[in-house]
């Protein structure tokens, strides 16, 4: 325990993936919640992001994910150009095994004790039945559904974005953003992948799907026949004539595994975190596929639950998201110029936005 929590601290005050303004852990033995709400940053305002549900091997994984999600939303909102720092929280269990009333209404005390400074809504393993019985406790809750005063499932905008993501894409490196005849191999395809399929199909795209869940495989090949499936993402990877790779499932999808092997020429996708390590965005510069940054191009879905806040109108929102298409050629015109990966192209512009909030706040007291 002791190697633990030296590897929590070191990462928190000593590391890169640092510099968290607020961790909590969150205990309640009478629903059997545990939970770690981490505060990357409020420069920008209050800190919004989604709770993960999910089995981690321990707690120490946890935090990790926790701290990487947060200062993933960071940057996200920041170039989503939202009045809204980064935060993440993470349930520590088999959503299917240990989700129970109760326990979402002790994690809505826990988020309601921050008074504000972070705002939760949906992510992988929570839905917007559960963020409606979480705010019954915390007012701070967004991705409601539309009979208890929210904007619904936010994954719709979030495949949205990433289409748009994937036409800068095209046009940055092929002249034409339509993706008509692209082979485009999507990795996950459950709450934003299987939307994000219909796009595609409806633009004229060829599409490649793998899952891990059959039941999530199956549906989508009922709903579109002309959709082919492969056995895992190894395979997927490794598809022959692939134009892009679309990765919406969980994180560190770009590894020193897979870079090697991708046959396609850009990757583009709805998962968080796809970077396994520093290092890698590099890597697929030097084998030169053009990667579209994750929390660029995924950031519809934080619009939405943004928007909630304020009184959501679908159709503003809907607007904002198809700037991710602006956005994107935007950093692939950044790094070219600074002869940079798009992924440390993004970061600087997001980094600047902030420290230019931060000066500015200090400058008014």
């Amino acid at each position: 325990m002791t190697d633990v929590i030296n590897g929590v601290l070191h990462t928190l005050f000593q590391s890169e993936q640092g510099g968290h303004e607020q961790v909590v852990l969150c205990q309640d033995r009478a629903s059997g919640l545990k939970a770690v709400i981490a505060i990357h940053s409020t420069a920008l305002g209050p800190a919004l992001g989604g709770t993960r549900f999910y089995p981690y091997a321990n707690e120490e994984d946890a935090v990790a994910d926790a701290l990487n999600l947060a200062r993933g939303m960071s940057y996200k909102n920041a170039m989503a150009g939202l009045d809204h720092g980064g935060g993440k929280a993470v349930i520590i269990g088999d959503p299917e095994l240990v989700k129970t009333e109760e326990l979402l209404l002790a994690y809505g005390r826990m988020v309601a004790s921050l008074g504000g400074r972070y705002v939760t809504a949906c992510d992988v393993g929570t839905y917007v039945a559960d963020m409606d019985v979480v705010a019954r406790e915390c007012r701070w809750t967004t991705g409601r559904s539309p009979e208890n005063g929210g904007a619904g499932d936010s994954s719709v905008l979030t495949a949205f974005g990433v289409y748009q993501g994937m036409r800068a894409s095209a046009q940055h490196l092929w002249g034409d953003p339509s993706l008509r005849d692209r082979r485009v191999g999507v990795a996950g395809v459950g709450k934003v992948g299987h939307h994000l399929v219909r796009h595609l199909l409806d633009e004229g795209a060829e599409v490649v799907i793998t899952d891990v869940r059959e039941d999530a495989v199956r549906r989508v090949l009922e709903q579109h026949p002309g959709v082919r499936a492969v056995a895992d993402t190894d395979a997927l990877i490794r598809t022959e004539g692939l134009d892009v790779y679309a990765p919406c499932a969980l994180g560190g999808a770009l590894n020193d595994d897979t870079v090697p092997v991708l046959t396609a020429k850009v990757v583009c996708g709805a998962a968080n975190n796809q970077l396994a390590h520093p290092g890698v965005e590099k890597d697929i510069a030097d084998r030169g596929i053009l990667y579209a940054p994750d929390y660029v191009v995924n950031a519809g879905g934080v619009i939405q639950v943004a928007d909630e806040l304020h009184g959501f109108d679908f159709d503003r929102c809907k607007a904002k998201a198809a700037k991710i298409f602006d956005t994107t050629l935007a950093i692939f015109a950044r790094a070219k110029d600074d002869g940079i990966p798009p992924a440390a192209a993004a970061d600087r512009i997001a980094e600047q936005r902030m420290a230019e909030a931060r000066a500015a706040a200090v400058g008014k007291r």
